[in-house]
């Protein structure tokens, strides 16, 4: 037997929890999906050990190249 709890939504929280709503599912449902955390054993051998090096690298290369913008910016920031 499930218990149940009663809460309260304003308006704008109802309106957007109901357009995430399936036709199928009970608000508990959608709340439980929206809510849902997946730990990391769940999402583990999702990569492939090669595509899991290619996304570290990818992830290094944007993070370099984001820092030196950013250091760009502040640099001329700085003379102007």
């Amino acid at each position: 037997m499930h218990m149940s709890k009663s809460i309260r939504l304003s308006e704008d929280a109802y309106e957007r929890l109901a357009a995430h709503k399936r036709d199928d599912e009970t608000f508990s449902e959608v709340v439980l999906r929206l809510a849902g955390e997946r730990s990391l054993l769940e999402i583990a051998g999702v990569l492939s050990d090669e595509e899991a090096d290619e996304l570290r690298a990818a992830v290094s290369k944007r993070r370099k190249g984001r820092t030196e913008e950013l250091e760009g910016v502040a640099n001329a920031l700085r003379e102007s």
